[in-house]
């Protein structure tokens, strides 16, 4: 059975003067939006804070996949799920009971997400896998857009498929996902694509969503 092919433009390299605008350019043909939340602490930037992030989910054209690269990630995981988000996605590195966290994730009302880092090794973390809505493998290193796939991370792709075996869980990929390489991650397994880069740089935002998901269901 195809896997059901999902589109989650970051609006990292959107205009941030008017992202209320951009979510609405490609709000038609995604699936959510990916909202990368930096604190200059776990990562070395800094986008919004809970004040900023909850205007722009309160304003969203779309569900709002919440990337959340975080210190202190078991208090802050909980309250993007509280105040509307889809999906709330934490790192394992940045989070001290990721179980207990996953599992408040899910109880104030969103999927829960369980990101690892380039050099994480995700077999640490099957023991959770009934706690995971989604797991975001992680093709590039957190903190900054426009770097380029590390395709040597497709072999954890694969892995966490295994991993998820025929449970209905997302797998992820956010980093570098363009029409050069959608169709590499989507043979290693994975379903969901974070493009951020190649979605608001594109002379037509959402022509270049239809183009990456076309891309990707094209994959036998």
């Amino acid at each position: 059975m195809p896997r059901e092919i999902r589109i989650t433009p970051s609006i990292l390299n959107a205009n941030f003067d008017d992202l209320t605008g951009e979510i609405r350019r490609i709000a038609a043909v995604s699936d959510l939006v990916h909202l990368d939340v930096m604190d200059n602490i776990f990562v070395p930037n800094f986008t919004f804070d809970f004040a900023a992030a909850s205007e722009i989910i309160k304003e969203s054209a779309l569900p709002v996949d919440a990337h959340l690269m975080v210190a202190d990630a078991d208090t802050i995981a909980p309250q993007y799920a509280e105040i509307g988000c889809a999906s709330v996605t934490l790192h394992v590195e940045a989070t001290k009971n990721v179980p207990a966290t996953l599992r408040a994730i899910r109880s104030a009302g969103a999927r829960a997400g369980l990101a690892v880092k380039p050099g994480t090794d995700i077999s640490d973390y099957a023991d959770v896998v009934d706690l995971v809505d989604m797991f975001l493998i992680m093709t590039v290193e957190p903190g900054f857009g426009g770097q380029s796939f590390m395709k040597e991370m497709m072999e954890k792709v694969t892995k966490t498929r295994k991993i998820i075996g025929d449970r209905p869980i997302w797998l992820q990929v956010d980093g570098g996902i363009s029409p050069e390489t959608i169709e590499i991650a989507t043979e290693a397994g994975a379903d969901t694509f974070v493009a951020g880069s190649a979605v608001f740089r594109a002379p037509d935002p959402a022509q270049m969503v239809v183009t990456l998901r076309a891309l990707a269901n094209a994959v036998k």
